[in-house]
């Protein structure tokens, strides 16, 4: 990054998975922080975190917590954001959520910077980092719409455990040690946290992520769906979803048959476009048995896409296999580069 000027970060949520994923994330990138501020729950207030050698204490976030904040980056649950954003915002500071809290509110920009960077010139203090699998998908197929146009999606997802929080990691590990060593176990988390019942996730799939909605769809399918639609500025984009969760701890993976709206196109050319597409690594050699897989993205940024074919039976139809580091490029990752957008962009000041 070209301007090494100093900001005043904070992050929300701190403790947490993503959240110690953003400060990671931020070393790593060399993020220009001048002064940063750890904010939590009052639960996790006093724990003490390490960012670049130093150690900081997590203080209790509270609306006067952003004074002088440049930029806040949130994610510590959508109540915690709908409470304390507009703080923020009113202290002068940029926020990037990682939460649904705003993802469909009208004067929120909802962003991708692959897809959608220009979209942060719109921002009215508030930016919606979107739901983990809604980012690797429209990362790939932006740049097929942009060359070929894009009328139709059908996804269906493989979602890791991480995406639940490391409570449900946690009970993952201990369900198959039970399981292995023929011992009583009880879930607890799965598929939600507070719904009616609760399943098995080790050796299974569990065909529902988040609460049901009155169109039989889950929340996160409709997240998908709605939030694809918006981050591509396509409100008439023919999107359906089905979310299923699997015993791996991280790493999303996706099925998704895409229909281009231009007819005569390949899948080498699907596989050409995508080579050279920013953030996505093509790996794609079915001879030696070379596509994604969630154990080998964990920790890394791109998002990998493989098994690409074309529909026998549409010749406008396509099939791909996309995988991507849940916590990074579906959270954290993604939250960073949105804030490294709004410096490129000069929007912070």
């Amino acid at each position: 990054m070209e301007n090494k000027k100093g900001f005043h970060v904070a992050v929300v949520g701190a403790t947490g998975a993503v959240g110690q994923q953003m400060l990671q994330t931020l070393e790593s990138r060399d993020f220009p922080v001048s002064k940063l501020t750890l904010l939590s729950s009052a639960r996790s207030a006093g724990t003490k975190v390490s960012y670049k050698g130093n150690e900081y204490i997590v203080e209790e976030a509270k609306p006067e917590s952003f004074a002088g904040v440049d930029i806040a980056l949130f994610s510590a649950g959508g109540g915690v954001s709908k409470e304390l954003a507009p703080h923020a915002v009113e202290h002068g500071a940029i926020v990037v959520d990682n939460t649904s809290a705003f993802r469909m509110s009208e004067n929120v920009p909802l962003v991708v910077p692959e897809v959608n960077e220009e979209d942060l010139k719109k921002h009215n203090g508030i930016i919606a980092n979107p739901n983990c699998s809604t980012i690797q998908m429209v990362a790939a197929l932006e740049p097929l719409r942009k060359k070929h146009g894009l009328s139709k999606v059908i996804v269906s997802t493989y979602q890791a455990v991480s995406g639940s929080g490391a409570a449900a990691v946690e009970e993952l590990y201990s369900q198959t040690k039970a399981i292995i060593n023929n011992e009583e176990h009880e879930p607890k988390i799965l598929p939600v946290k507070g719904d009616k019942k609760h399943y098995q996730i080790a050796f299974n799939a569990i065909p529902q992520i988040d609460m049901f909605q009155d169109n039989g769809f889950t929340f996160e399918e409709m997240k998908m769906i709605n939030e694809t639609k918006k981050i591509m500025d396509m409100p008439d984009l023919q999107v359906a979803a089905t979310c299923v969760r699997l015993p791996v701890a991280t790493g999303h993976s996706e099925s998704v048959y895409f229909e281009l709206e231009a007819g005569g196109v390949d899948a080498q050319e699907i596989k050409d476009i995508l080579k050279d597409a920013p953030g996505v690594v093509l790996q794609d050699d079915p001879e030696n048995q070379i596509y994604p897989m969630p154990a080998d993205c964990v920790g890394k940024n791109d998002i990998f896409v493989g098994r690409i074919r074309k529909d026998l039976d549409n010749d406008k139809g396509f099939h791909m296999w996309v995988v991507s580091d849940n916590l990074l490029k579906g959270a954290a990752w993604n939250s960073v580069q949105i804030a490294e957008s709004l410096i490129k962009l000069e929007l912070v000041k």
